[in-house]
């Protein structure tokens, strides 16, 4: 269900139960409509149930329970107070909410209600039964906001969707106020811009979030331990100087402490390295600074809900000075993370432990469950390009809470309640000494390490809640494994070796072939020498290189984040295939190109595929998730396609015979002194008039597309007697001229000498056709037109002379279409139509004379169908076909010409269509080499006979 079809069915729900309801006679028909109708539950009478009993001291009736998000519904009539005290059948008064909670209290402890809604037709109240004190996070819905606000109900049926929204809200607001602390402490430093000053500001802001994050979750061994101490230093002098006696206290000993500094000692050992630099540079505090840390920081806001895989990010672009300059928080979403760590392992272990949970045999299922926390114990996780170790993070938390569940099952008798032990001994097997990572900031690192034992408190704490016993927190026994370092310069062994690692999991910088500096291109000549094109390869091609040289000879298996481009265009040949055909790799699963929103004030426009690879089978489905769709295919290639490995590389030539040569339009090299818009050319030529017979429209794609022309003034072939009449125009000329001597660039330069010529200049004559360079991927067709020699057309424009109606036909077709959206570059998600790779390698037909005479008949009927239209522009017409049922049905029909000249039946798949291409491609590619052999082999021949 879309989020505008959500919206309608949240509407008429709106109406059909405005101003009704009665708490005995239609409970049940509004919640089943609800679940059914706005959330798209299939059959909610087996998702909901109703009347479920619980034993008080009567029998009594829960009036609504949803047990798999865990939501338990308090259900009264219309005009009924949700806040009043009602009395109960014992003689007590309870409001609405309370008795829910009683209700909730009496459930097994794993039913225990997440979510509590107390409902009276016109208003929800919902309880987020996590958050303490139990009760006094309520979220307030009115049924007549419904359509507005449907989203803040999608708790009913994905529970994770609003833990995880509650998470975003406290983690960024987290960030917000340490943003405020670092602004604030970095004007009170002498030379805050000092490298020395910078690390010292950071490390001090990750020391008060770790201060923060203790008091509120009591491992300090009581709740608001920092600020009832710092808040008694009122000067700021007295306070700076606490902060550093606190910061020496948690990094030392309790046996070697100062027996008689009985304030401090309150403070427990902490360990970890977190507070070792006793020469960290604080500045004066003033009253300002004093008041955020105390009492907005630290008394008035709750760090115990933060979430430490998104506050880590959020904290690190926060204080990161370069993140600060570029604008705007970016932090990775926790759900492109499962895209991840999901199909790579977890999906795996879940459903394991699904299985071991059905197991009837008692004593057969607790060996099965500490079989499988040792195993979640011994896997060890790699990530080396961590930042701020989110997805160390997220995995760690994944993997705890799968342990947490298997301790619930393995101490739990089958009423549900703890069995108590005498020594659970190590209860907990997951280690955050498990994970790994390489990271090249310096303050990156610290926070990924602070966020990890963040994460490790909070999984413990809901240990203790499973086990009934305290856990001992502090000091730190355990610590990530976080390097710092420029992972491309590193022997991988060198932080952890290969034999003990299990899982590779990264998403590396999004850096584009053309943009990287200096040293970002020697890092990829380095990791790719010998290779062939590696200047063409984006930064993030890097690190597949380097892991799959890593997983030589082992078991590894690896998940990546890379940009779409690696998996288009010449990446496929440049960069796969030698993984895939020399070094051995197997695609395992993939995400095809979706959009990595970073949740972020201003969200990350890159657009990115996820594989996941090993160079051993995976014993499991092959999986390709292409948006909300997942398929289960044989076999996954570079194009990320279920097909053969096939590897389309840059061509100069097409690769089918006599089909005309396509070359790009011009490129003038003029800094824009040639080109005018309508009025820009009709108030030049008012100037001069006998400049007007040297202009021509002039096209690029946008303008092609959109049917609006610019004008070139082209004089190329003028006199120069004529120029020197015209002084206007010799002003350009002299312009272009000045700019070309002034390039960096040599070819340029020599350009100068004539400046009233094209660098690039292609002038076909007669009608030719002109396919756009770059066109919207929500088209799908490329629009591709006729021009004549009356206009000039620039490089954003292919140019194909002494082509007819056929070459048009075949073009404009769903076939083509279908090979060019397999192996084009993209910019973004774009359509970037390359010649040497979508042209020179597409495989024609060999249609009939009749074939061929139906496909010019139906390409000529795209024209006619364009021509009735002629001030709507091609990007309306093709990206809103329906609207122009001509223009539709002309390519309709002229699909089905192309598709008959091939031999594929008119009921074949885009996929099989490509798939059928391929192989003709792969028969013409191997004739080629075969002939291109028998050349080089005849000219052997006749070099060594003259010898």
């Amino acid at each position: 269900m879309t989020a505008a079809q959500q919206q309608a069915a949240a509407k008429a729900f709106v109406q059909d139960w405005r101003n009704q309801g009665r708490e005995n006679a239609h409970s049940q028909p509004f919640w089943l409509t609800l679940l059914q109708n706005v959330y798209g539950v299939e059959h909610p009478e087996n998702f909901i149930s109703f009347e479920d009993p619980v034993n008080l001291d009567n029998t009594s009736f829960i009036d609504g329970r949803i047990p798999s998000t865990r939501v338990l519904i308090e259900q009264k009539s219309l005009g009924r107070s949700l806040e009043k005290p009602l009395r109960q059948s014992d003689g007590t008064y309870l409001t609405p909410f309370q008795q829910a909670k009683r209700y909730g209290d009496q459930l097994k402890v794993s039913e225990h209600p997440r979510w509590i809604v107390v409902c009276n037709f016109e208003t929800f109240h919902v309880y987020n039964m996590d958050v303490e004190p139990v009760g006094t996070e309520r979220t307030v819905i009115q049924l007549k906001n419904l359509e507005k606000e449907y989203h803040q109900l999608n708790f009913l049926i994905n529970d994770n969707v609003s833990h995880l929204a509650h998470e975003q809200q406290v983690s960024t607001k987290a960030g917000d106020l340490i943003g405020q602390i670092y602004d604030a402490l970095h004007n009170e430093y002498n030379d805050p811009e000092n490298p020395k000053s910078l690390k010292s500001l950071n490390e001090l802001c990750v020391r008060l979030v770790f201060c923060f994050y203790a008091e509120d979750t009591i491992l300090f061994g009581k709740r608001n331990l920092f600020f009832e101490h710092m808040s008694r230093f009122t000067r700021g002098n007295d306070f700076r100087n606490q902060l550093l006696n606190l910061f020496k206290i948690l990094d030392t000993k309790e046996e070697e402490r100062d027996i008689y500094e009985t304030d401090l000692t309150r403070f427990p050992y902490v360990n970890g390295g977190l507070f070792a630099n006793r020469n960290i540079e604080i500045p004066q505090i003033t009253n300002e600074i004093r008041n955020l840390i105390l009492f907005h920081a630290s008394q008035a806001f709750d760090w115990s809900g933060i979430s430490p895989t998104i506050f880590g990010s959020v904290f690190e672009s926060t204080l990161n000075p370069v993140t600060r300059r570029e604008g705007g928080m970016h932090y990775t979403s926790v759900e492109n993370i499962h895209k991840v760590i999901d199909p790579l392992f977890l999906t795996d272990l879940r459903k394991e432990l699904d299985k071991i949970s059905a197991i009837h045999v008692i004593g057969r299922r607790k060996r099965a469950l500490k079989e499988f926390q040792e195993k979640l114990g011994s896997l060890t996780f790699f990530d080396p390009a961590c930042g701020s170790g989110n997805f160390l993070t997220e995995t760690y938390i994944s993997l705890r809470r799968l342990e947490n569940r298997a301790l619930e099952l393995l101490y739990m008798d089958d009423e549900d309640n703890f069995q108590m032990q005498m020594d659970l001994g190590n209860i907990i097997k997951v280690s955050i000494d498990h994970f790994y990572g390489i990271e090249i900031n310096d303050f990156a690192v610290t926070v990924a390490k602070t966020a990890l034992w963040i994460a490790e408190s909070q999984m413990m704490l809901e240990t203790e809640r499973i086990i009934h016993q305290n856990l001992d927190f502090l000091p730190l026994r355990t610590s990530a494994h976080i390097i710092e370092g420029n992972a491309l310069q590193m022997n991988w062994e060198d932080v952890v070796p290969k034999d003990e690692l299990n899982y590779i999991i990264s998403n590396p910088p999004f850096i584009g072939a053309r943009v990287m500096n200096k040293e970002q291109k020697k890092d990829v000549r380095s990791i790719f020498n010998g290779w062939a094109n590696v200047g063409n390869l984006d930064y993030v091609s890097c690190w597949y290189k380097m892991a799959v040289d890593y997983m030589q000879g082992t078991q590894i298996r690896t998940a990546l984040v890379g940009t779409n481009s690696i998996t288009q265009g010449e990446a496929v040949s440049n960069l796969w295939k030698p993984l895939l055909l020399e070094m051995g790799v197997h695609i395992d699963f993939a995400y095809r190109t979706f959009r990595w929103d970073s949740e972020a004030n201003i969200p990350a426009q890159v657009h990115c595929v996820i594989i996941g690879f090993s160079l051993c089978e995976n014993p499991g489905d092959k999986i390709i998730y292409d948006g909300d769709k997942s398929i289960r295919v044989n076999h996954i290639n570079a194009y990320l396609e279920d097909g053969e490995d096939i590897y389309v590389g840059s061509r100069n030539e097409p690769i089918s015979a006599g089909i005309p040569k396509i070359g790009m339009g011009n490129q003038p090299i003029d800094d824009g002194n040639y080109l005018f818009k309508l009025d820009e050319m009709k108030a030049f030529i008012k100037k001069e008039p006998e400049s007007e017979k040297y202009f021509h429209p002039w096209y690029g794609s946008q303008e092609f597309i959109s049917r609006k022309p610019r004008y070139c003034l082209w004089l190329g072939e003028c006199p120069p007697e004529e120029l020197e009449e015209m002084p206007l125009c010799k002003e350009r000329v002299d312009a272009v001229h000045q700019y070309r001597l002034n390039s960096k660039r040599e070819a340029t330069v020599r350009l100068a000498n004539t400046p009233t010529r094209f660098q690039t200049e292609n002038m076909p004559e007669g009608n030719y056709i002109v396919i756009p360079e770059v066109s919207s991927e929500r088209r799908k067709y490329i629009p591709i037109g006729y021009m004549d020699d009356s206009v000039l057309c620039s490089n954003k424009l292919r140019l194909m002379p002494n082509a007819g109606l056929y070459h048009f036909g075949i073009l404009n077709s769903s076939v083509h279409m279908g090979w060019m959206r397999t192996v084009t570059g993209r910019l973004e998600m774009r359509y970037s139509y390359s010649v040497n790779i979508v042209y020179n390698n597409f495989p024609w037909p060999s249609p009939s004379n009749e074939q061929k005479e139906k496909i010019e008949e139906t390409a000529q009927a795209i024209l006619d169908a364009r021509a009735k239209h002629p001030k709507i522009s091609l990007a309306k017409m093709y990206t809103s076909m329906h609207l122009y049922p001509e223009l539709l049905e002309a390519h309709g029909k002229n699909d089905k010409a192309v598709m008959e000249a091939y031999g594929f039946s008119k009921d074949m798949t885009e996929p099989e269509i490509v798939s059928e291409l391929m192989k003709m491609y792969q028969v013409l590619d191997a004739a080629e080499k075969q002939k291109k052999q028998a050349i080089e082999n005849k000219k052997k021949s006749s070099r060594k006979n003259k010898m």
